[in-house]
């Protein structure tokens, strides 16, 4: 039993020894995504789509819940529709991808694959938005997106990815203001309760914002290595947006009006901040709220009379309750079926043989801990109800203890570059708002950006941690995926 568990946990490299390759082989031997024949692009498979469908539902349930409507858009754009906001074209040229053929023959115009779908939003709304009855619009899809990456990892950073974009437009500035930061607690919630997830959070620097945004709201997670990583976002366009497309209203005044615009989206990459905050050496380990499978029963010398008998009817009454539940009632080993479960990340397994049969209990063993607890086999339902919401709160509880332990301070760029130097995660320092002395802060520490500004505590200092000018923000840096 023990060698044929360790022979499928050593498929996977120890995250201290190579975490990058410790990322990639808990992917594959999760049996997550795989890889097309083009790069960048995957093709996700059932393990890996489950996750995404119980982050879907879920967080599509939150967005209803504030009057969010579902639409779908097309995937093509033409060019002239793009030109017309020049930061927003320029932002996103490099990434763009480009149909130039319809079969054999030429087109007239380029047609780009939506990088993101603000242009087609604002040319469908400058066509059937007239009056403020028409307003406002709140509405998301569901789709995926292409942006053609260079460098490219699985859920990370790919050319094509799957995520939700919500898009809507309002009357006045501050109705879309008050949209923008719905929508960014809207995702703090969902990340920290539902993923189980802790985070800094807070808005961009002007040079770190999307491409044709008055203010980006941000949620950075900090995985196991020390980087952040960007979880969601929340953009504010203000009327730069609807103003470029001719998006107009009359008032009740028949006076004629600019609307004003939000953005909102979060992606596929969440599944792997998911791995990469709670994932171990033995493979994923799954908030039980969005795991596909919540438990496992494995029957244990199940060749032996009424074993999987028993097994079965337990499952059904774990099922009974409402828990996502499975049994493993293949010919392997009870080791490998353990090993399996905890690749897998399923939260909680039911070990069940004939012994805990003729005593009449089952044993619980969590995916997290791997602490085992004896209960009495009626009692398994109901005790499992209970267990999933304290894994889910423990796990939460740990990773913010690391967030916290990994956040520091510093004054100086001495300090600073000292401290990133010996500890992973976020540095808080001063900043005086020069773009130059934010390039010249990611350049002095390996790559530190500012992750976003803090603007709800105390100055560390009254000088800029680069310059020593008088500081303007408050901002946590780091280095980020």
């Amino acid at each position: 039993m023990a060698k044929d568990n360790k022979k499928l946990v050593q498929s996977i490299t120890s995250r201290e020894e190579d975490f990058a390759q410790w990322y990639t082989d808990v992917v594959r031997e999760a049996e997550l995504c795989d890889y097309s024949s083009v790069k960048g692009c995957l093709n996700y498979l059932p393990n890996g789509y489950a996750i995404w469908e119980n982050i879907q539902a879920d967080l599509d349930k939150r967005f209803k819940e504030t009057g969010v409507e579902n639409v779908y858009l097309p995937m093509l754009i033409p060019e002239n529709l793009l030109q017309k906001e020049a930061d927003h074209v320029e932002g996103f040229a490099p990434e763009v991808a480009w149909v130039t053929h319809g079969g054999m023959e030429r087109l007239q115009e380029r047609l780009c694959i939506r990088p993101t779908s603000e242009t087609l939003f604002c040319e469908l709304w400058s066509r059937t938005v007239q009056s403020y009855r028409d307003l406002p619009k709140v509405w998301n899809q569901w789709n995926s997106v292409l942006r053609w990456e260079k460098t490219t990892r699985p859920f990370l950073r790919s050319r094509e990815f799957l995520w939700q974009e919500g898009h809507t437009i309002h009357a006045t500035y501050e109705e879309a203001e008050e949209r923008t930061l719905m929508m960014w607690k809207v995702y703090r919630d969902f990340i920290s309760e539902s993923l189980a997830i802790p985070f800094v959070a807070g808005r961009k620097t002007e040079s770190e914002k999307f491409a044709g945004a008055q203010d980006t709201y941000t949620v950075e997670a900090l995985m196991h290595d020390g980087k952040a990583l960007q979880a969601a976002t929340s953009h504010f366009f203000g009327n730069g947006f609807p103003d470029a497309y001719d998006i107009k209203y009359l008032d009740k005044n028949n006076e004629l009006h600019s609307v004003y615009e939000t953005s909102w989206g979060l992606s596929t990459r969440i599944i792997g901040a998911i791995i990469m905050v709670h994932g171990d050496d033995s493979g994923l380990v799954l908030p039980p709220r969005i795991a596909p499978k919540q438990v496992r029963v494995i029957p244990v010398a199940q060749h032996k009379e009424g074993v999987l008998d028993r097994s079965e009817e337990l499952l059904a009454a774990i099922r009974a309750e409402g828990l996502r539940a499975d049994i493993d009632e293949s010919e392997k080993s009870p080791g490998w079926k353990f090993s399996e479960q905890e690749m897998l990340g399923i939260p909680v397994r039911v070990e069940l043989g004939p012994k805990d049969i003729e005593n009449g209990q089952a044993v619980l063993v969590r995916r997290d801990t791997r602490e085992k607890t004896v209960v009495s086999i009626d009692d398994v339902p109901s005790v499992l109800k209970e267990l999933l919401e304290t894994v889910q709160q423990d796990m939460y509880d740990r990773a913010k203890a690391f967030l916290d332990s990994h956040i520091d301070e510093a004054q100086t760029m001495d300090e600073m570059k000292a401290k990133f130097t010996d500890n992973r995660g976020f540095i808080k320092a001063m900043w005086c708002g020069d773009e130059s002395c934010e390039e010249m802060i990611k350049t002095e520490t390996g790559g530190a950006g500012s992750r976003c500004l803090i603007e709800d505590e105390e100055p560390i200092s009254d000088r800029c941690v680069c310059c020593g000018k008088p500081a303007k923000y408050k901002v946590f840096w780091g280095k980020a995926y």
